[in-house]
């Protein structure tokens, strides 16, 4: 079939302010194959972290790229419009990760009503999370009307599903939960999933610009902004949940809270450009980076994926909910509304409450 040209959005892997549009050629499919049409992707600051974290967690072996280059994934739908799978039909529609591009070639390893994975070998030893596709037929959380919501807070509420769940797993004692970049979605997320569990008080880090927003969210029982978390009461037991990524900000903390400090663990690098590793070793426990599919598997194994799925389902839903009161969607159309969006986002200039839903096709 004849299918219209392809653009891939590449960033620099060593500099992200450096970035361009590459044509992308669609190939003939061979045996096995499917290929996706990218209808819409949202892009966060959560976008950002897997540039920080692309070697690290392999988020740039997601999609390959010419050498010294980067396709950054995001969580959005696309429909399939030519296969050579006897498994997979054309129309199907999924969500999942897909490149800032039109299309997306995979190699269906396996097949069902309710997932479709990638089995392409570029994305050997990746964790199976990150290569799965979800037909919305098959889909208990898919409502055409909340696609957008859906695309931008799916896979950073579980992120955040799945950091609630480790805390009250691991039993820390913690009477406070200190959460940096507070007016980031995954950090609302996450004091949201606090407060309906009522098992500790949210404390939100935010800077002075998002003080406001924050504060009136009604998730955090307590605001603060950077310059005052030493000003913070520091003798109830702590745990820290690190989504800026500025190490000046951990370091204020980890001095302020000391053996109170139960644990500390980083999600996020909202702040990257505020990243400062020192040889000085940091009071209190020693930071962990907090691997979500590591806690997914864990309790999929424990629970079983069915009854995984049914509580991630009721929380999504009250959080769902919850994001109507504040979230407001923003979409943008075609290469310049893609750009802008990036830069502002790689900035920092975004409003909190607005959520970016992007496409590369000029009509969505």
């Amino acid at each position: 079939m004849t299918v219209p040209a392809g653009l891939d959005f590449v960033v620099n892997k060593s500099n992200w302010k450096q970035h361009r549009f590459d044509d992308a050629p669609v190939s003939d499919l061979a045996d096995g194959q499917v290929l996706f049409r990218v209808d819409r992707f949202a892009f966060t600051a959560n976008n950002i972290t897997y540039a920080v974290a692309g070697d690290s967690l392999r988020y740039w072996d997601f999609f390959p790229a010419l050498e010294g280059w980067g396709r950054l994934p995001t969580m959005g739908y696309a429909d399939v419009v030519e296969s050579k799978h006897p498994e997979v039909a054309v129309g199907t529609r999924c969500f999942g990760f897909y490149p800032m591009s039109r299309y997306l070639v995979v190699e269906p390893s396996a097949v069902s009503e309710v997932g479709i994975t990638d089995g392409a070998s570029h994305r050997e030893g990746i964790a199976p999370f990150y290569a799965q596709y979800t037909p919305t037929a098959g889909d208990a959380l898919y409502h055409a009307e909340h696609e957008d919501t859906l695309m931008l807070m799916r896979g950073l509420f579980m992120t955040s599903f799945l950091a609630d769940d480790f805390i009250a797993d691991r039993n820390f004692g913690e009477q406070v939960v200190l959460i940096s970049s507070a007016s980031s979605k995954t950090s609302i997320a996450l004091a949201h999933c606090l407060s309906s569990r009522g098992q500790a008080g949210a404390i939100g880090i935010t800077s002075p610009r998002n003080y406001e927003f924050v504060r009136n969210l009604g998730c955090y029982g307590q605001v603060v902004t950077y310059d005052e978390v030493r000003s913070l009461d520091s003798t109830p037991s702590a745990v820290y949940v690190d989504m800026a990524g500025s190490s000046a900000l951990q370091r204020d903390i980890h001095e302020h809270f000391g053996d109170q400090l139960k644990h500390s663990c980083s999600i996020g690098a909202t702040h990257w450009e505020e990243r400062a590793p020192s040889d000085e070793p940091l009071p209190g426990p020693r930071p962990e980076f907090f691997f979500a599919p590591g806690q997914g598997q864990k309790r999929a194994t424990e629970w079983g994926a069915a009854e995984l799925q049914r509580r991630l389902g009721a929380s999504w839903a009250g959080f769902r909910s919850f994001s109507e009161g504040w979230l407001t969607v923003k979409r943008g159309v075609g290469t310049q509304d893609v750009v802008r969006v990036y830069e502002e986002t790689l900035a920092g200039r975004t409003e909190p409450h607005h959520g970016h839903i992007l496409t590369l096709w000029d009509e969505s």
